[in-house]
């Protein structure tokens, strides 16, 4: 039969708060932070954010679990999980199939990359990281706003009927300002020849009907 003495129960105690202590003190030093707390980045195009987590040198953190969320005001999904080491694909939303990657390769480094391409505007939201070890458990969130790509511009073409109707239009106008040069002389010729008067009077009334054909032509036209 054991006898518990004053003094066993004391280094009893200690112990038990040695190894409070300690696990305490583990769990301090195991700290997940964003390397920036926001992002900015345009549809279509790509873009990685990255986290850092503290680690002791010379240590080999094994991790239970990695997973990466987003929040955003109607749901929550998840982008990628990885299980002692193991992706679990049957976790991810599909609005993220085939379009999510994480970088193992940086965490001996002490950090994490979530790469995500052709960027959506509704994968704007907050990006949230949880690392959990044997021991301790860490996570930190980081936001990102995907802006709508410019619309390309538009460059609007003439059907052939329109366009042979607007170049037409411009021979016309070309032609008049030829015409309106060249009449005005010979109409002041023909006036001074008395044989010529009555041939000059119908040159003026062709020059007018010319103008009014012109006038109702280039104002029904595009």
């Amino acid at each position: 039969e054991l006898i518990w003495t004053p003094r066993d129960r004391n280094i009893s105690e200690q112990c038990v708060c040695s190894s409070l202590s300690l696990s305490v003190s583990s769990a301090a030093t195991f700290v997940v932070n964003v390397t920036q707390s926001s992002y900015e980045a345009e549809e279509n195009h790509s873009i990685t954010l990255e986290w850092t987590f503290t680690t002791e040198p010379d240590s080999c953190l094994k991790f239970k679990f990695i997973i990466y969320t987003l929040i955003t005001d109607d749901k929550l999904s998840v982008l990628f999980h990885e299980h002692d080491g193991v992706e679990v694909p049957m976790s991810q939303d599909k609005q993220f199939a085939g379009r999510v990657q994480s970088d193992k390769d940086v965490l001996p480094e002490g950090r994490t990359r979530l790469h995500v391409s052709r960027l959506r505007t509704e994968d704007s939201g907050l990006y949230v990281c949880e690392m959990k070890t044997d021991e301790n458990f860490g996570s930190a969130a980081a936001e990102l706003v995907v802006s709508a790509a410019p619309e390309p511009l538009q460059v609007q073409r003439l059907n052939p009927q329109t366009e042979n109707r607007s170049r037409f239009s411009l021979y016309i106008v070309l032609t008049l300002n030829v015409t309106m040069h060249l009449l005005p002389d010979v109409s002041v010729f023909l006036t001074k020849q008395p044989f010529l008067k009555s041939f000059s009077k119908s040159l003026v009334k062709t020059k007018r009907q010319i103008f009014s054909f012109l006038e109702r032509f280039c104002s029904e036209s595009p």
